[in-house]
């Protein structure tokens, strides 16, 4: 059984838990609070467990070259690349504003990634969040990840753009120093086509990191490969959402919108109920079925009392009384009657010596 641990407060992960369902805002927000905490709302509406964020500090994550870069895009907020992502990131202000307003007014667990390591320090030493989310891009970034992990709190961690040989240093990298963390199945692809997405990754991590609980963070449009995500055991969802999939910026077009997303997590939770036990039996759902479709042996014949069964004498019909299951027909060659049994009747344990 995988490793089960607290990611937040009063929320187990792993084990028989059910599958934690990260719903990414990050910054589908447009820079706008305000839209933040509607898509806060609609994420707990929809059921999902965490509302998430990203944060970083632009001059620490940056260096100056790419922050004065042109940025032409018709999804850009600004002339350089620099000032889009300074019109899309909150303050540290504004994310005590919208984790207050999370975990007090909505009720929903709260979070975010850090993308550079003063975020991430904010994030885990001012801001106190449960967890902290490792974007795929700090994955390799195994100082990041021993800072990270030294502080205690729970990491889920992606694996886009990394390698099973990367996956085993990172696990290498934080298992010694903070045992409580997820490993996610990613493809860096926004939107993600199917044959990119490499669902079989889910279980060769459980195979090579069987003590931590392994997820999926999905990138692709739709709903159906997370939901195969979690047949296969992901055990923490990830997806970007939005309010309007037309909106500008490039992760509206790799997000569930709030329909998706309500569709997404009530799917997950019948999925989860489908899967079980490991243990075949038959169910007691199983139990009317049987009485009225079960097997019995009974006679091809007439066989008078004394006979010496043979396997020409017995046939397998739905029967009444029912007496002998098919998969003991052949304990019954042999053995002598003890007393007579008409043609078609069903053969019963007093019938035999």
């Amino acid at each position: 059984m995988p490793l089960e641990f607290e990611i937040a407060p009063g929320r187990r992960i792993g084990g028989d838990n059910p599958c934690f369902f990260i719903a990414e805002i990050g910054q589908n927000h447009q820079g706008d609070i305000s839209i933040a905490k509607q898509m806060i709302r609609l994420v707990k509406a929809a059921g999902a467990d965490c509302a998430k964020f990203q944060k970083c500090e632009p001059e620490r994550k940056f260096n100056k070259a790419a922050l004065v870069r042109p940025y032409p895009s018709r999804h850009s907020w600004g002339k350089t690349y620099g000032e889009h992502k300074q019109h899309l990131e909150f303050s540290h202000e504004q994310f005590h504003e919208l984790k207050k307003f999370a975990e007090e007014e909505v009720g929903i667990i709260f979070s975010s990634s850090g993308t550079d390591q003063a975020a991430a320090d904010f994030l885990l030493d001012d801001l106190q969040v449960p967890f902290l989310k490792v974007a795929s891009a700090d994955t390799n970034n195994l100082p990041f990840l021993e800072r990270a992990a030294k502080k205690g709190r729970p990491m889920v961690i992606s694996s886009g753009m990394q390698s099973m040989d990367m996956m085993r240093k990172v696990y290498q990298t934080v298992k010694p120093l903070n045992p409580n963390f997820v490993f996610l199945q990613c493809t860096s692809t926004y939107p993600l086509d199917p044959e990119d997405v490499h669902l079989r990754c889910i279980p060769a991590f459980q195979k090579e990191f069987p003590d931590i609980p392994i997820g999926y963070s999905g990138h692709e449009r739709g709903i159906a490969i997370s939901l195969a995500a979690v047949g296969l055991g992901a055990v923490v969802v990830e997806r970007h959402v939005t309010i309007d999939k037309t909106w500008k910026g490039n992760d509206h077009a790799a997000s569930l919108d709030m329909s998706e997303l309500s569709d997404l997590i009530k799917h997950i939770r019948i999925v989860e109920k489908a899967l079980g036990t490991p243990f075949k039996e038959m169910r007691s759902s199983e139990k009317a079925c049987f009485v009225k479709l079960g097997k019995s042996v009974v006679a091809t014949r007439d066989i008078p009392a004394g006979a010496t069964l043979s396997i020409d004498m017995l046939a397998v019909k739905v029967a009444e009384p029912f007496g002998f299951p098919p998969d003991r027909i052949y304990e019954l060659i042999g053995r002598t009657t003890k007393q007579a049994i008409g043609n078609d009747e069903t053969i019963l344990e007093e019938n035999i010596e």
